[in-house]
């Protein structure tokens, strides 16, 4: 059967949504707009790729311009010629001369390039009426490592070994499969927004574990550290022992503060301490893990690149690796920093700027293809009424997309 399709033109999208008072604040972004630069690829069958990248609002629009930019090294392409060898386009586009200067590999270019990859596997995967998960696991260890860039991990990742790492995890596939049947477990981050009163924590708690989920997430960084300390309480005395706590300073502290303060906080055993400090800050990141252990650090959200990710990964301070799809070069390049965890023996929980949408995918590829263990993903449901087919989650477990493509477009679209 013939499937070809051509992308004939690429169109850049600003939406926003305002939040619901308190939602979505943390110590550094206090009234967060959630908004997403949209990638859309126009095909010549009819059928559209929606991408994502995830912004805070103000300068969504730089972002939408920086997609106009990276558009004509897909347009007039076909779809599977082009995801044939993705890797090579992705790697010119993050490297096209003049574009370049402005990051490299970071900022509002590589934001754009997020969108763009992720509409570009939306487009295949509704070609080939796959969702996104199921494409991924179809494809041959070969053709998976042909949509990554892999330049300036050669000494640690080369393609051979990439290759290599699929394919021995291949025939223990089917001992992962049955993630299928229950769904992936998820934690709760909307129960302690910053901004939360003391009696909504206690409220919020409750009717999380009520809704089956056994992790929850607060977000800290008061310029008191002692309302930090008693909100934890309140968390942890509410949620009980058997509750994963989860802390999100959100980079709010220096290192002298964070060495102080996560201290203090380990007293409410804390399943991690996420984003303590400035996000490129590896060495610091390594000082703390070593003055706080055994509290364990999360990171992530704001570190752009894969090169980044490689460096925080060998310096031994990161326990979760919390890359997020909508934050790095999109899809390609997470799946490219999630090879790297495996071989460095540290697990991927992402961060989940598209509300789970797209990383509902990811997950399930990365525990049945990767044998990465299936630890929770993170839930924001602020957004799903937005979403045509919104990230379903039941008794704290996400259940199976099976749509086709990778669960990003919106209802009016």
């Amino acid at each position: 059967m013939d499937n070809s399709l051509i992308i004939k033109r690429v169109c850049a999208i600003d939406k926003r949504f305002d939040l619901k008072k308190g939602a979505g604040s943390d110590s550094v972004n206090t009234t967060p707009q959630y908004a997403y630069a949209v990638c859309s690829l126009i095909s010549d069958s009819g059928l559209r790729g929606t991408g994502l990248s995830f912004t805070l609002g103000k300068g969504n629009d730089l972002v939408c311009k920086a997609i106009e930019y990276l558009a004509p090294f897909i347009e007039g392409k076909e779809i599977e010629e082009l995801m044939a060898d993705f890797g090579n386009t992705f790697n010119q586009m993050a490297n096209a001369p003049n574009l370049r200067w402005l990051g490299p590999h970071k900022g509002i270019v590589h934001l754009a390039l997020a969108s763009v990859t992720n509409a570009c596997f939306d487009l295949w995967a509704k070609n080939r009426s796959l969702p996104l998960w199921k494409l991924m696991l179809d494809l041959s260890p070969e053709e998976l490592v042909n949509t990554l860039d892999l330049s300036y991990l050669e000494e640690i990742l080369p393609r051979e070994e990439a290759v290599g790492m699929l394919v021995q995890e291949k025939s223990s596939r089917k001992n992962r499969m049955n993630i299928l049947t229950h769904g992936y477990k998820g934690y709760d981050t909307s129960v302690g927004w910053f901004n939360y009163l003391d009696h909504q924590l206690r409220d919020n708690v409750k009717q999380a574990i009520e809704n089956g989920f056994t992790a929850v997430k607060l977000k800290v960084g008061s310029q008191d550290k002692l309302r930090d300390i008693k909100r934890a309480n309140i968390v942890r005395e509410t949620a009980g022992p058997d509750v994963r706590v989860m802390l999100d300073a959100n980079q709010q502290w220096n290192l002298p503060q964070a060495i102080e303060i996560c201290r203090e906080l380990s007293k409410i055993d804390p399943y991690w301490v996420e984003e303590p400090t400035h996000p490129d800050d590896i060495s610091g990141h390594k000082t703390l893990a070593d003055k706080i252990h055994p509290v364990k650090l999360a990171i992530g959200e704001h570190v752009p690149n894969r090169i980044v990710f490689k460096n925080f990964l060998l310096s031994g301070s990161v326990s979760f690796n919390q890359v997020d799809t909508v934050r790095v070069g999109g899809i390609s390049e997470f799946i490219t920093i999630s090879l790297l965890s495996k071989k460095l023996g540290v697990p991927v929980v992402p961060h989940v700027g598209d509300m789970g949408q797209i990383h509902q995918h990811l997950v399930l590829f990365n525990h049945i293809a990767m044998d990465h263990e299936a630890l929770f993903l993170e839930y924001i449901p602020h957004l799903k009424e937005y979403f045509r087919f919104p990230v379903q989650v039941n008794d704290g477990h996400y259940r199976v997309p099976e749509e086709p493509g990778i669960s990003a477009d919106f209802k009016e679209e």
